[in-house]
């Protein structure tokens, strides 16, 4: 579509309504196998898929690369749970991340700074979009030359594993993924090997030849010859989720601006996973044993005191309060944040451990009643250098 249109000045619900379905049938998976052992491999897939929405982002190998951090956070979970169990797992995962990989290559060598659209005589996007459905060709301006030869599409990473259906799905059975995952280099034995006389970057005249329809599709649409993004707009809001599942908490989906507290009574064997939550305030009473937080913006916790830690990836605008004990925090992407600690929490003051991190500030209480509470910032700049062959690394001080 974009090398038969202009680029639309509003990016409409109808030029993503294919992919929003995909996605969101992708998301409907893995909420209805919460209960599958196979849940985080399902999270990570609905997760990383956000990257195919590169092509309306302005810097798309910082986008799919975002989508890959998204996708390891349930990935590594599966790792480490079947690095000495079974090597199918860490294949699929690591197959995935690779997948990834190589559509942020891709993106960053031909499209670093964005889609191109065929701005010299494209066409409406609309009316380009409605042609490819169609199965006709889109017409170029009169007496305009054929858009510019694009790059390769992505190499294709082998045979596509049947989806979740029926009984699979339901009780989260993946025999049919891990089947393909065994065949190692057979994979691709099926494969036909494309003419140089077939591949159409290299052919300019075969990109005016309409789509193939899928013969499989219900609807009968030809193939986009290009993925779209889901807006934000587009995306389906979830209802606010807080449920105990075993000795977990789950805390999701919650924009509570303006409501009252989200309250949790903790025990010393409760866990509590915070996601996806904007503008909340979340109390956590009691003593827990771990938090964490993860995709959220502007959200403040209380918490009594924990036996562990709390870990936080990928958050913005938050704070947090500590009354308590807390041995350990570990902040990972986050950007503006503040850490109370109470006079019984600085009785034995917690380790911070922070990576790509910015304006960060911890405040503690007052030494004396003649003083206030101190704001310490975080370091963010590092200062490397060689001595006697050896690279250092120490941490460059702000004073005054």
């Amino acid at each position: 579509m974009s090398t038969r249109a202009k680029k639309p000045d509003v990016m409409t619900p109808d030029l993503f309504s294919d992919l929003q379905g995909s996605m969101s049938h992708a998301d409907g998976i893995r909420e209805t196998n919460r209960a599958s052992p196979l849940y985080q491999h399902l999270s990570m897939v609905s997760e990383g898929i956000v990257g195919l929405g590169w092509v309306m982002d302005p810097r798309p190998g910082d986008f799919v690369d975002s989508a890959l951090g998204g996708a390891q956070y349930s990935g590594n979970k599966v790792l480490r749970e079947y690095k000495e169990k079974d090597p199918n797992h860490v294949q699929y995962v690591q197959t995935f991340y690779k997948s990834l990989q190589g559509l942020k290559a891709y993106t960053t060598e031909f499209y670093k700074t964005g889609l191109t659209w065929n701005q010299k005589d494209g066409i409406d996007a609309l009316e380009a979009l409605s042609a490819i459905q169609s199965g006709t060709a889109t017409p170029r301006a009169s007496g305009g030359p054929p858009p510019p030869p694009g790059p390769p599409p992505p190499p294709f990473m082998g045979d596509v594993p049947p989806p979740l259906s029926g009984g699979a799905a339901k009780g989260g059975d993946m025999s049919g993924v891990f089947g393909q995952l065994n065949k190692g280099e057979a994979v691709t034995s099926g494969l036909r090997k494309v003419d140089k006389s077939e591949m159409t970057h290299k052919n300019p005249a075969l990109r005016a030849i309409p789509q193939r329809q899928d013969s499989g599709s219900s609807s009968g649409r030809a193939q986009s010859p290009m993925p779209a993004r889901k807006p934000d707009s587009l995306k389906s809001k979830k209802p606010g989720r807080k449920e105990l599942e075993g000795n977990k908490w789950i805390v999701e989906n919650w924009d509570s601006t303006g409501q009252e507290p989200i309250t949790i009574m903790g025990q010393t064997n409760h866990s509590v996973q915070i996601s996806r939550c904007n503008k909340c305030i979340i109390m956590v009473k009691n003593k827990v044993n771990a938090i964490s937080v993860d995709n959220c913006t502007g959200v403040s916790i209380l918490v009594e005191s924990l036996v562990s830690s709390i870990d936080v990836i990928k958050a913005s605008k938050f704070a947090l309060q500590v009354d308590g004990v807390l041995p350990t925090i570990l902040l990972d992407q986050v950007d503006g944040a503040q850490i109370y600690l109470q006079e019984l929490a600085m009785s034995n003051p917690p380790e911070v451990f922070t990576s790509k991190c910015s304006s960060v500030n911890i405040v503690t209480p007052p030494v004396n009643d003649r003083d206030d509470s101190k704001e310490t910032p975080l370091p963010e700049q590092l200062r490397s250098y060689f001595k006697n062959g050896r690279l250092l690394t120490e941490v460059v001080e702000h004073a005054g």
